[in-house]
């Protein structure tokens, strides 16, 4: 991909997203206007592929703003190298895992693959190479 396509790849992501937040919406509407309780919370762990502390960053508020989802902490296991402090964003090494509180999990292993569609839609977005391979 080249710089060319960033910025449609940028607004596509922001369009997918702001259809995810109304999906997710109704479905959590839906649960609160009906009686009885359809929920099935749960905790994940997810490895990230987020290379920097912009990436990260956004990937945890774009959780925390989608309805039913909330980033509850980050286990940064993780250096940044001494050469790469004199960058303006520098890229970490190593795993960053996101523990993320969901009301609809059905199992860890489906929130997982929700949060990497997520993950990969926002890298291929904000990254001007675009997502990692």
């Amino acid at each position: 991909m080249s710089w060319l396509t960033w910025p449609f790849r940028c607004i596509g992501f922001f369009l997918w997203f702001a259809k995810e937040m109304v999906t997710s919406s109704a479905a959590v509407l839906m649960d609160n206007l009906t009686p009885g309780q359809n929920s099935t919370p749960g905790i994940t762990a997810f490895d990230s592929q987020c290379r920097n502390d912009y990436e990260i960053t956004l990937l945890a508020a774009l959780i925390t703003l989608t309805p039913g989802t909330l980033t509850l902490g980050l286990n940064a296991d993780s250096t940044v190298s001494q050469a790469d402090v004199a960058r303006s964003v520098p890229v970490r090494t190593g795993n960053l895992t996101l523990y993320v509180h969901s009301l609809y999990a059905g199992s860890a292993d489906a929130t997982r693959e929700e949060l990497r569609t997520m993950e990969t839609r926002m890298l291929r977005g904000i990254r001007r190479e675009g997502a990692p391979s």
